[in-house]
């Protein structure tokens, strides 16, 4: 049977609030990271500690959210807390033009509420670069030594940082004041599902050759419609009949790691990397690192995350209308 198919128990419509579906996600997100929740917790305390030593003038300048929301790369990016949605626009990429769409459904009477993106905007793609810590963890769990975990990721991080650092950041949030519409974005919370759901099954169903992991992948409907557009799970290093090995799937913390962590990865015990989507230098390596390469795919990979976040809501608050645009398909896994 495969996974993902839709539920037939009908759900009731929803009545929620902005900020509750905001809260929803950070919990959810926070519940799927693969450093594990306590020690996310401990981490948003240090956060209220370090705060408590600043000066008035460094305290001015300090994200208060970061006490109960450690991804710096989701946030309510504009509108009211308190307004209900029940009409949501999503999208993996939202910036202007999606904005402007957002408010042509309005005018022609197709209710939208919120505008939602994945990807980061605003204020949480200013600083997105932080939730790349995430890394070095995740890098630990697999085996590296967390003193080498850290050495490596933090130079991307500071490579990272740079490269955003001039972009004109709030163009679509500034478009959605000017018409009044609600937007938010939902990155690494639903990065981390993707994560722990493929983490998770490949755990459990312990595929044994490289043609195994895409089969299994493929009875995701995600990569199942991405493969039918010919953008399916495809084998980037390796061949279908060469063993897995130990499977580390990289899906989780803001963008592509360190080019380092192959080779530490590799040294660990790392047989095959399932990942998103991987650079040119990246490529070469891991390739020069031996390992199995399978790129599952990165609009899929989102939509994966994104669903399975909105199944956690659709649980808790009813149903909800989401509607489809910019590379986002809604898929249940009820």
């Amino acid at each position: 049977m495969k996974q993902g198919r839709k539920s037939m128990v009908p759900m009731k419509n929803s009545s929620m609030k902005l900020i509750d579906f905001y809260n929803f996600i950070i919990d959810f997100g926070i519940k799927n990271d693969l450093r594990g929740e306590k020690e996310v917790r401990e981490l948003l305390k240090k956060e209220k500690e370090k705060f408590d030593k600043l000066s008035d003038k460094e305290k001015k300048y300090f994200d208060q959210e970061k006490f109960s929301n450690p991804y710096k790369d989701t946030r309510i990016l504009f509108g009211d807390p308190d307004i209900y949605v029940q009409n949501i626009l999503v999208g993996i990429d939202m910036e202007v033009s999606e904005i402007l769409l957002a408010n042509t459904l309005n005018s022609l009477g197709k209710k939208v509420d919120l505008v939602l993106a994945h990807h980061p905007e605003g204020k949480s793609y200013v600083n997105f670069y932080e939730v790349m810590n995430l890394q070095s963890d995740v890098l630990n769990k697999f085996g590296v030594p967390i003193n080498i975990a850290e050495n490596i990721t933090e130079p991307r991080i500071k490579e990272v940082s740079r490269r955003v650092m001039p972009l004109n950041h709030n163009r679509a949030v500034d478009t959605a004041k000017l018409l009044n519409i609600p937007f938010m974005n939902c990155h690494t919370p639903s990065d981390n599902c993707v994560a722990n759901y493929l983490q998770k099954m490949f755990d459990n169903k312990k595929p044994k050759f490289l043609s195994e992991i895409i089969d299994l992948l493929l009875e995701i409907p995600e990569y199942d419609y991405a493969a039918r557009f010919g953008n399916g799970p495809t084998i980037l290093i390796g061949h279908p009949g060469r063993k897995s090995g130990k499977i580390f799937v990289d899906m989780t913390g803001g963008t592509e790691g360190s080019v380092e962590m192959f080779e530490k990865l590799a040294n660990a015990g790392v047989g095959t990397i399932v990942c998103m989507h991987l650079s040119e230098e990246h490529y070469k390596q891991a390739e020069k690192s031996k390992l199995n390469v399978i790129v599952a795919g990165h609009i899929s990979s989102d939509n994966l995350g994104l669903n399975l976040v909105f199944d956690g809501v659709e649980k808790k608050f009813g149903n909800i209308n989401f509607i489809e645009t910019s590379g986002f398909k809604r898929f249940k896994h009820l």
